[in-house]
Order: structure tokens, then C-alpha cells, then sequence
């Protein structure tokens, strides 16, 4: 009953908000630009309807390897503010976003506010599968907001969203309880559920391709070592993002010993509207629901 009340009123503010894919109007007040599907929808749960959001990366595509428009990089010069992740996760905008700043733009990085993981040498960028990480990512959001246009209350919005955030971290939690310690092993297409595994007691053990970037190649060595590592651990399934392809986790998957399924996560961009993934919201507790099942 919790679920459905959430998922009624995500949907009531998606109708007076959601405007197309990439974009939501307003009839005025501040533009806000962000880069990812996932950043946009939490913008857009502080913001409302006053002020206009476009979203860079379109949804179902990788943010690692989005290279902006000639429009879109003219629009973020001209927006009162915005919202990258940050920490390296849009790659091909990193120089895009150094020159909008130089230029003057105002950029709100969010992922380095919010005490990122280690990451091999440098930080994890994937914070948005914490629900406690994306609540204070909103409280950010709305203090920037306020620099903006001082006359409306964003930080009550930004409250109340964190207060939603909080109940499906728990219910999240609940889901996973199918989960017991001795399978709570994770194998990923690449490092991207590292926040998760450490908020909900899970521990990724591998990941097809090293490191928390789709756009590395792993050698035969290292994909032979991941075959014996998922054999010896028992790992019954492995995680595939639904912006990258799933051929590389298949080919793995198909070389161990035993039976292994690849199962697709929400994990680079929110689903497209119906998938069950089309909010934050939604797409934290369809990923846990897919988790639970696969590993329960």
C-alpha cells in the first residue's frame, strides 16, 4: 500500500510537470540545465513547475560517452544553473563543462558534495542509488535554487522529497531481506553499484569491465579470471546496465560452470515511461525488486 501511494503521487507530479523526453517547460522562471535523466528527476522534484529543466543525456543512453549538441551546449551557457554529476561520470562533457564554467556558467557538481566512495585511484561517481546520498543531493539543489530566485521556497520541496527517499530506503531495504548474507555477491558490467552494496550489505566481487567507466575494454585474461571467480563464488547472476550492451556479460555468463543469468538494472538513466524505472523513485525499487529476485 506504501508503494502504490508513492508511486500515485510520483505520477500526479510527473503529469503537471513532465513535458517530452528531454525537457520540461515552464511558463517562467529559471532554466536549469542537467546532464543525466536521474539528476533531472531530482531537479525536477525540487523545482516543480517554476522553473525550466532541460536534460542533456536522453534517456537510455550511457552518460560516460554523451557528446553534447551545438543547441545544448549554447543552452548551458545561457541557464541560470547547471547540474552535473561530476567525478568524471560525463566524459565526453568534461571539456564542454570547463569551458561553460570559464565562460561563467553556473555549474553545481553534485556528486563531490556528497562524501563520494573510493574508486581504485580516484572517486565513485555512481551515487545515486543511495537514497540518503540523493536526499542531501536535493537539499544542494534547493540552496543553489535559492542563490537563483530567492522568492520561492525550494528547500520545503527538497524536505519533502528527502522524507520519500527516506521511506522507499526502507522499503528497499525490505525487498532485499529475500537476500541472505551467503548470496549477497555482486558481478557487475562495470563498477557501478559500488553505494549500493555498501548501503544494503551487498559486496561486489567483480565487475566485467574494470572500473567505474563503461568505456574500458577488459583482455581475455581478465574476463577468464572473472569465469573462475564467479565459479568459485557461487554467483548465480550478473548485472548489466540498460544503457550499455550486454553482449561481453553474456559471453561470460555463458563460459561458467553452472547456470548464470545476465539481468538488466536501471543503473546510467532512468527507464522510459511504463518500464517501471521512469522516476528515481521507481527505478531504486524496480532495481531492488530485480536484485531480490535473481539472488533470493
Amino acid at each position: 500500500m506504501l508503494r502504490t501511494i508513492l508511486i500515485i503521487g510520483a505520477t500526479s507530479l510527473l503529469l503537471l510537470t513532465a513535458c517530452g523526453n528531454d525537457q520540461v517547460e515552464a511558463d517562467s522562471g529559471p532554466t536549469v540545465v542537467v546532464t543525466t535523466t536521474i539528476i533531472g528527476d531530482v531537479v525536477r522534484n525540487v523545482v516543480g513547475a517554476d522553473a525550466t529543466i532541460e536534460v542533456l543525456v536522453p534517456t537510455g543512453a550511457d552518460p560516460h560517452d554523451y557528446q553534447a549538441s551545438a543547441r545544448q551546449v549554447a543552452g548551458i551557457n545561457r541557464a541560470d544553473l547547471v547540474v552535473v554529476n561530476g567525478l568524471g561520470l560525463e566524459e565526453a562533457l568534461v571539456d564542454v563543462l570547463q569551458a561553460a564554467k570559464k565562460d561563467g556558467a553556473n555549474i553545481l557538481e553534485i556528486a563531490p558534495l556528497l562524501d563520494p566512495n573510493p574508486l581504485g585511484n580516484s572517486l565513485d561517481p555512481h551515487v545515486w542509488l543511495d537514497p540518503k546520498r540523493m536526499a542531501d543531493a536535493a537539499r544542494l539543489i534547493a540552496e543553489e535554487m535559492t542563490g537563483v530566485d530567492a522568492s520561492i521556497d525550494w528547500s520545503s520541496r527538497a524536505e519533502a522529497y528527502a522524507i520519500e527517499l527516506d521511506i522507499i530506503h526502507r522499503e528497499i531495504e525490505s525487498i532485499l531481506e529475500a537476500v541472505h548474507g551467503d548470496s549477497r555477491n555482486l558481478v557487475t558490467d562495470h563498477d557501478a553499484l559500488g553505494y549500493f552494496a555498501a548501503v544494503y550489505g551487498f559486496e561486489v566481487v567483480g565487475t566485467v569491465i574494470p572500473g567505474g567507466s563503461t568505456l574500458g575494454a577488459p583482455s581475455s585474461d581478465e574476463l577468464a579470471k572473472l569465469v573462475r571467480l564467479i565459479e568459485m563464488e557461487g554467483v548465480v547472476a550478473i548485472f548489466a546496465g540498460t544503457t550499455e550492451s550486454s553482449a561481453v556479460a553474456s559471453a561470460v555468463a555463458a563460459e561458467v560452470g553452472h547456470e548464470v543469468v545476465v539481468v538488466e538494472l536501471y543503473t546510467g538513466s532512468l527507464g522510459e515511461p511504463g518500464s517501471g524505472a521512469d522516476t528515481l523513485v521507481r527505478m531504486m525499487l524496480t532495481n531492488a525488486e530485480l536484485i531480490a529476485e535473481a539472488l533470493g
